[in-house]
């Protein structure tokens, strides 16, 4: 039964683009090639150089790649599909666009959790680091996102499919129920655990930074530790919530129905979280000049004038 396809007419829609809609594509355009770009710079970097070769870049390089199949799979198809009313849930492009987004969404997230773990022991257990945090258990880690978020993604189109009738319009953002656990595992629990350990990370800096103090008596080495500590993680917890925390808010809120928020903003809150993919690279690699050197090498197509895996940078 499909009763509300009168509502669609392609060629009205076709002669009906506007000045708007062109720009709108060149943004969505844009966006997806520095998302791609950025996050294939960190790819390469973790996988040429040798130097990289270690348990938490290889965390970053699994976020990496969740990031650079948003540009390339989930934001393309979005913009496809937001910019016409003749695409309906019932269509294989609708179902691949939602299952890749909740999927590679939900993964981005837990990474960025197994990241902020790697760095609680490197910053609090910095003696038993090594020996707790290895090439196999960020394995273990990296192959545990992402079997949540494909059961989580499957598990959630698997429900919609039920509750969906096919003649509805296909949606940016999947709308939840009351009691849905898919924002709770795709965000509020993983926040929690991120907000949780770096508010550790930083009393534990805090005190480091203090026995400096007292081994040194040095105000500026104390100052500079801090500065540099809270720099950091403000930056990695501000990205991540500004990105992120209003689109799951607003889907909580209307689930609950006491709030009726329009789906254009939801929508833009749900590009806003996309954002995080293009950041991302920039937080957790353009912080390090090691990443710096890599991405200058890759740039200018050093890296193909010879073997420079070994390279120090």
């Amino acid at each position: 039964m499909i009763d509300n396809q009168h509502l669609c007419n392609e060629s009205a829609e076709l002669h009906g683009r506007t000045l708007t809609s062109y720009t709108l594509d060149v943004v969505v355009v844009s966006l997806s090639l520095l998302i791609i770009c950025g996050n294939l710079l960190v790819i390469i970097s973790v996988i040429y150089f040798k130097q990289l070769h270690t348990p938490t870049n290889y965390l970053i390089l699994s976020l990496a790649v969740t990031g650079l199949l948003v540009g390339a799979l989930v934001l393309p198809f979005s913009a496809i599909l937001s910019m016409s009313s003749c695409w309906y849930s019932g269509f294989l492009l609708c179902k691949m666009r939602g299952l890749f987004d909740i999927l590679l969404c939900t993964t981005s997230i837990l990474n960025l959790c197994c990241i902020s773990i790697d760095r609680y022991y490197a910053v609090c257990h910095p003696l038993t680091y090594r020996s707790k945090i290895n090439s196999h258990v960020t394995l273990i880690m990296i192959l545990l996102s992402w079997t949540i978020s494909v059961v989580l993604s499957i598990t959630v189109k698997i429900r919609e499919k039920d509750e969906q009738n096919v003649s509805w319009r296909c949606k940016i953002f999947v709308a939840t129920k009351e009691g849905s656990p898919g924002p709770f595992i795709s965000f509020y629990i993983p926040t929690s655990i991120i907000l949780t350990i770096y508010l550790k990370i930083l009393m534990v800096a805090k005190q480091q930074a203090k026995r400096i103090q007292t081994t040194l008596k040095s105000e500026a080495a104390l100052s500079k530790m801090e500065k540099k500590t809270n720099k950091t993680l403000a930056t990695v917890l501000g990205v991540f919530l500004i990105c992120w925390s209003p689109y799951f808010l607003s889907i909580s809120l209307s689930s609950i129905g006491n709030l009726t928020i329009p789906a254009v903003v939801i929508e833009a809150f749900k590009w806003l979280g996309w954002s995080n993919s293009l950041l991302n690279p920039l937080v957790y690699a353009f912080f390090y000049r090691w990443f710096r050197h890599a991405f200058k090498m890759i740039i200018s197509g050093q890296i193909f004038q010879g073997d420079f895996s070994r390279t120090k940078l």
